[in-house]
């Protein structure tokens, strides 16, 4: 009942904020299909990282290397086919990459028993540097265009049987099928557990370094997705890139209702989450505001989301 109130809240959140804007840019264009079909592109690849990052954070952890993983992941696809590998070997390359550098993190947390957030913000560096190395410290452009780099590109008329670009659809169809993992399966009730009550569930039975490396690799997972998207969007692979990154990813999940004190949220909270983020995003660039300003709304943004979810865990620790 309360996750169900928190997701009608969002909803009319966003209502809210694409109404405002759509009233504020003049010619009604913000409206138009065509621009709602910009805005899931160019959110396609937060929220497929905001997958990976809803199960971390639920789980009590937090990820602040996604940026550098998606970044890394993004270098490893460009490299492969600057170099005549096939497309899908360039696929699986990225996937394998992020799925490794998750699992690193997974490892660091566990064995070494270091808190999460310096773990990753050690990876964070670390991954962020090997892909400046793989890449040569500069932009890594293949010499021929496959699908890879198409996938969220605007439709065409011939392809516009399928309404949307592939990697919004790898979005919905992935957030569904998370969706039904974190609700139905042992592993997202493990997870939940954990962020629960991580002594609790240790006391029952879960096997807590097990579930959380499975939590960082399937987060890594899901960044070297989200590189193959970045890559399609800039059409080359630039390790410098998805700076930043982290911080809009963990803003989309804690949004979307889940705590950073971990047992609490969903994938449909995560998503809406997200296409608030981009709505202002979007709106703020129509409308003309500068980059600065559009980083000052972000990081307001980001400082209310967590207010907000302090004011939650004290409201729910006084009531029980």
């Amino acid at each position: 009942m309360k996750s169900s109130f928190n997701l009608i809240g969002l909803v009319i959140a966003l209502v809210v904020v694409f109404t405002t804007f759509g009233v504020l840019i003049p010619g009604g264009s913000f409206f138009h299909l065509d621009n709602l079909e910009l805005m899931l592109r160019q959110s396609s690849i937060i929220g497929l990282s905001a997958l990976g990052m809803t199960f971390v954070i639920i789980g009590g952890g937090i990820d602040l290397s996604v940026g550098s993983i998606t970044a890394f992941s993004s270098v490893v696809v460009a490299w492969m086919l600057l170099r005549d590998y096939s497309p899908w070997v360039a696929f699986v390359g990225a996937i394998l990459t992020g799925t490794v550098s998750g699992i690193l993190n997974g490892l660091l947390v566990t064995r070494l028993k270091v808190g999460p957030f310096i773990v990753t913000l050690g990876t964070m560096l670390i991954v962020r540097a090997v892909g400046k190395g793989l890449a040569n410290n500069t932009s890594i452009t293949p010499k021929h265009e496959t699908w890879l780099g198409k996938l969220i590109d605007p439709l065409k008329e011939p392809d516009r049987w399928h309404v949307l670009p592939w990697g919004v659809w790898w979005l919905i169809f992935l957030a569904v099928a998370m969706g039904l993992v974190l609700r139905y399966t042992r592993f997202g009730r493990h997870v939940v557990a954990i962020g629960s009550n991580e002594a609790a569930a240790r006391l029952c039975g879960v096997p807590i370094d097990r579930v959380k490396l499975a939590m960082y690799a399937l987060n890594g997972a899901f960044c070297g997705l989200a590189g193959i998207l970045l890559f399609a969007k800039l059409g080359q692979a630039d390790p410098t890139s998805a700076s930043g990154m982290e911080l809009e990813v963990i803003a989309a999940v804690v949004i979307g209702g889940a705590s950073l004190s971990g047992g609490e949220g969903t994938i449909l909270g995560t998503l809406i989450g997200a296409m608030i983020m981009q709505t202002i995003k979007s709106g703020g660039a129509q409308k003309g505001w500068s980059d600065w300003v559009q980083e000052i709304v972000t990081g307001v943004i980001i400082v209310l989301a967590v207010a907000l979810d302090r004011w939650r865990v004290r409201r729910a620790a006084e009531k029980g």
